[in-house]
């Protein structure tokens, strides 16, 4: 279906919500910058309006993001609202709000999937980059939804040069809990572009890294295209994405559609326009040219790279200045739970 893809795509098949860029922590590598909530942020009726839309569009699955998703005060009427349309929701989380009612309800609803957030086996690995307590918040939460018989979730890793050696041991961390170890890219924007130097696998590193996923089961490990190019230049085994780019799209807490990434050379509309997020799906000129057939390149050249350098088509996309409102000048209450590396 997706090496056919054509011009009339009804609907997205990877649909990413960044729900808010508020946030208890203040990870470095942060892809958004985030920190603080933006006050122009989707009201709880905007975001059923387009709720409401993804019924309209028979779009099967959301996945939630941020920001800590779980921040804002309306997340389980949302959640609720869209697991009531037949919606599935797939949400992401640094587990901090994962208490023992959230993990009861998480399991009490076969239509809710959820991404704990761990960048290290170690607490000392894990919390110079997410911040002190992170890794035992992130525990404690798995501990919750294992608990409260939820299995199947997923251990989100970012890939660095600092855990690239500890694979094996979160993998191990993944069987306790019963959870699935999913590896995801560094991505050269917001923090991540001032400490894409820093923290980035070397060339050895990624020449390990595929040597490690060729010999796992590497189908569902890999979070995205960043792994297509492998270390040795070639793509992974089961980790193409052929076509991916006709068929997914980002929206943001402010309501901005993107193609690709998000950053403003693959803006393509607001969902607060005329006619809301369908139009801007079906008539915006970008995802007009990924559908094309042969689209399929056109993707890879926009999001592609391998090696020491950032992916070539991105160029370390620094935050969006006049719009990250996410960490400049906000003051933030942090959770108990979590205080920030000195």
């Amino acid at each position: 279906m997706i090496d056919n893809t054509s011009e009339t795509v009804a609907a997205p098949t990877c649909l990413t919500w960044e729900l808010t860029h508020a946030c208890d922590l203040s990870c470095i590598h942060c892809s958004s910058s985030s920190r603080g909530r933006d006050p122009r942020e989707l009201s709880t009726g905007e975001c059923k309006a387009l709720i409401d839309e993804f019924e309209r569009m028979r779009i099967c699955r959301v996945d939630i993001g941020g920001g800590e998703p779980t921040a804002r005060p309306d997340f389980w009427e949302l959640v609720d609202y869209t697991t009531a349309k037949h919606i599935g929701v797939k949400f992401s989380t640094n587990g901090i709000r994962i208490t023992p009612h959230a993990a009861r309800r998480i399991a009490g609803n076969g239509s809710i999937d959820v991404q704990i957030c761990l960048d290290g086996a170690t607490e000392a690995v894990n919390d110079a980059v997410r911040g002190t307590g992170a890794y035992r918040a992130a525990v404690r939460a798995m501990e919750l939804l294992a608990s409260s018989g939820v299995y199947g979730f997923e251990l989100s890793v970012a890939v660095s040069r600092h855990n690239v050696g500890h694979l094996d041991a979160l993998s191990a961390i993944a069987d306790m809990f019963g959870a699935r170890l999913r590896l995801n890219p560094l991505r050269p924007s917001g923090r991540g572009t001032d400490t894409w130097d820093e923290l980035h696998p070397t060339a050895d590193q990624r020449r390990m890294l595929d040597d490690w996923l060729r010999e796992h089961d590497v189908d569902g490990l890999t979070g995205d295209s960043f792994f297509q190019l492998s270390g040795y230049g070639e793509s992974l085994p089961g980790s193409s994405v052929h076509g991916a780019g006709p068929v997914m799209c980002l929206i943001d807490p402010v309501g901005d559609v993107y193609g690709l990434a998000d950053h403003d050379r693959y803006r393509v509309g607001n969902i607060r326009a005329a006619g809301g997020f369908e139009p801007i799906w079906h008539n915006s000129e970008l995802f007009t040219e990924l559908r094309r057939p042969q689209s399929s390149g056109t993707y890879a050249e926009h999001i592609g790279g391998h090696g020491d350098s950032a992916p070539a088509g991105i160029d370390r996309l620094a935050a969006k200045p006049s719009e990250d409102y996410s960490h400049r000048h906000r003051p933030v209450v942090e959770h108990p739970a979590v205080r920030r590396s000195a």
